[in-house]
C-alpha cells in the first residue's frame, strides 16, 4: 500500500472519528458514505425486494447499521460473510432529569455509562450530543422528528479538586460516580434566576443551547438523549507522525476499518460479479454494557438480517439453516496493546504490539470465539496478502474481557472469530492506536471480504 493510500486511509478514519461523537452520529456518518457510493436504504418495518448484485442497508434505533452487498452469483443458502463491531464508547449520559444546583453553580447529573476510566473525564473541556426529538406542528398537524445534535464549543467541565483539599489524592484517586463526576455548566451568578431550570428537568440555558442548535423552540423538544463529549479532535500525532490519539477509537477503529473494506470490495461491479455469497458489516450498539437491546449483537437483529434476506430468494426455511452453516463471522473489537510501563500485565508470549496487525483474540473459556479453524482462515488471508498477524491470551489469573464474538456465535451459530487492532488506553477519554494498524486491519478485512467465498470451499471439518 503506497504512503499516499495510507495517508488517505488514515485521514479518512481521522474524518469518521470527528464526525462521530455518539453512536447516532457514527450510523449517520456510516450511512451518509454508504449512500453515496450508491448502497439502498430497506426499512425494517416494511418488504424487502433484493436483488444479487444490488447494495443494502438499515439502521435499527438509529444506532446499529447493517450494510451487505449480495453476490451475483448468490442463491439462497448461500453464506453470508460478515464483519461485526460497535458504534458505542464509553461515556457520561444525561440523566433524565439533569439539572442540579449546588451552591450556586448550575450542574448536570450524569450517568456512567459502560466501564470508562472515569477519572480521566476530569479537567476536559466538555459539550453534549446525542439525538432529541421534536415536536412539528405544518397545517394543523402534528408529527415528531428524530433529530441529532452536537453542540461545539466546550459548555461545561468536571473540575477536579485541589491537591491542598485532598493531600493523599497522588495516593490512589478514588473516584465516586455519583457525586464527583458532575460536569459544571455555569454558575447562578450569570444566569437569570427565573430561567435556573426548565419544565423538562433540564437547565433552562442547556435547552436552551440545544434549542439553538437546532432552529427550534425549547418547548418543541419533547425529549433526549445526550451524553458529554470531548471537544479535542482526533489527530495522527507522535513525534514520527505513527499514533492517532482521540476518544471512541475503541470501537469506532473497526467500525470504520469494517465499513470502509466493505464499500471498497463492493464499489464495482466486477467486485461481486463472481461472489456466490453476501458481503455484510454489522455495527452494534450497546457492546459496553453487554449488547442486550433491541439493537444489541444480543438482539435478533443479526438473524433477523440473515433471515429476511434468504427468504427473499426462497421459501423454504430449511435455506437459512443452511447458509449459517455456510457462514463466517469476524467480530472486530480493539486488542490490549503491550504497555511499556506495565509489562506484567500481558502473558509473556502473548504481547500484542502497535504496529503489529490485527490481533486474534483466544480464550478457552470462550470469552472469544476464536477456534482453530476460524483462526487458520484468517492467518491464511495475512499470509497471502503479507500482512502481519499477532495472537492475545489473557493472564491466567487475570480476568477477561469479552465481545460480540460470543453472543453472535452461540445466538446465531455461525463460525465466528474474535480480532482487533491493538491499542492503549483503552476506555480513556482520550485513547491511541497506531496509523500502521488502521492500514493493516482495513487491507485483511477487505481481503476477506473478497477472497472468503473461495477459501471456505477448500476446508473440511464435518464431513
Amino acid at each position: 500500500m503506497a504512503d499516499t493510500e495510507v495517508s488517505s486511509v488514515v485521514s479518512d478514519f481521522i474524518g469518521f472519528l470527528n464526525a462521530s461523537p455518539t453512536a447516532f452520529h457514527a450510523v449517520d456518518e456510516a450511512k451518509k458514505r454508504l449512500q453515496k457510493v450508491g448502497y439502498e436504504q430497506v426499512i425494517e418495518r416494511e418488504d424487502w425486494k433484493l436483488e444479487a448484485g444490488k447494495r443494502y442497508f438499515f439502521t435499527r434505533n438509529h444506532s446499529t447499521i447493517v450494510a451487505f452487498a449480495i453476490g451475483k452469483k448468490y442463491v439462497a443458502g448461500n453464506g453470508f460473510h460478515v464483519v461485526g463491531a460497535h458504534t458505542d464508547s464509553p461515556c457520561l449520559k444525561l440523566k433524565p432529569v439533569s439539572k442540579v444546583k449546588k451552591a450556586d453553580y448550575l450542574e448536570v447529573g450524569v450517568q456512567t455509562y459502560g466501564g470508562g476510566l472515569w477519572h480521566t473525564w476530569f479537567d476536559r473541556d466538555l459539550t453534549v450530543a446525542g439525538r432529541v426529538m421534536i415536536r412539528e406542528e405544518k397545517g394543523g398537524s402534528v408529527s415528531y422528528s428524530h433529530r441529532l445534535v452536537r453542540i461545539e464549543e466546550p459548555i461545561m467541565r468536571v473540575p477536579t479538586l485541589a491537591i491542598h483539599l485532598d493531600r493523599g489524592v497522588n495516593d490512589g484517586f478514588k473516584v465516586n460516580t455519583q457525586s464527583h463526576l458532575l460536569p459544571v455548566l455555569a454558575t447562578s451568578v450569570k444566569v437569570e434566576l427565573n430561567k435556573e431550570f426548565a419544565e423538562n428537568g433540564h437547565h433552562a440555558i442547556l435547552t436552551q443551547i440545544i434549542a439553538n442548535k437546532l432552529g427550534c423552540q425549547p418547548d418543541q423538544i419533547c425529549d433526549f438523549e445526550l451524553q458529554a463529549c470531548d471537544t479535542q479532535p482526533s489527530i495522527v500525532a507522535g513525534a514520527a507522525k505513527e499514533f492517532i490519539f482521540s476518544g471512541r477509537i475503541d470501537n469506532l477503529c473497526m467500525s470504520f476499518c469494517s465499513l470502509k473494506a466493505l464499500i471498497d470490495a463492493t464499489s464495482s461491479e466486477s467486485d461481486l460479479k463472481n461472489e456466490s455469497g453476501v458481503r455484510m458489516v454489522a455495527l452494534f450498539d450497546h457492546e459496553e454494557v453487554g449488547s442486550n437491546s433491541a439493537q444489541g449483537a444480543g438482539s435478533p437483529a443479526m438473524l433477523d438480517a440473515l433471515s429476511r434476506i434468504t427468504n427473499s430468494f426462497t421459501s423454504d426455511s430449511k435455506m437459512l439453516t443452511k447458509a449459517i452453516q455456510r457462514s463466517f463471522l469476524v467480530s472486530a473489537d480493539m486488542a490490549h496493546a503491550l504497555h511499556p510501563n506495565y509489562m506484567d500485565k500481558h502473558e509473556e508470549n502473548h504481547q500484542p504490539k502497535l504496529h503489529g496487525g490485527l490481533v486474534i483474540k483466544h480464550n478457552a473459556n470462550q470469552r472469544y470465539a476464536t477456534n482453530a479453524v476460524t483462526s487458520f482462515i484468517f492467518r491464511e488471508i495475512a499470509m497471502k496478502h503479507n500482512l502481519p498477524i499477532q495472537d492475545f491470551v489473557v493472564r491466567n489469573d487475570m480476568p477477561c474481557g469479552s465481545t460480540i464474538g460470543p453472543i453472535l456465535a452461540s445466538g446465531v451459530g455461525i463460525r465466528t472469530i474474535d480480532v482487533g487492532a491493538p491499542q492503549l488506553s483503552m476506555h480513556s477519554i482520550r485513547e491511541m492506536c497506531a496509523v500502521d494498524d488502521v492500514k493493516h486491519s482495513y487491507e485483511h478485512f477487505k481481503a476477506f471480504f473478497k477472497e472468503f467465498s473461495q477459501l471456505d470451499t477448500k476446508i473440511t471439518v464435518d464431513t
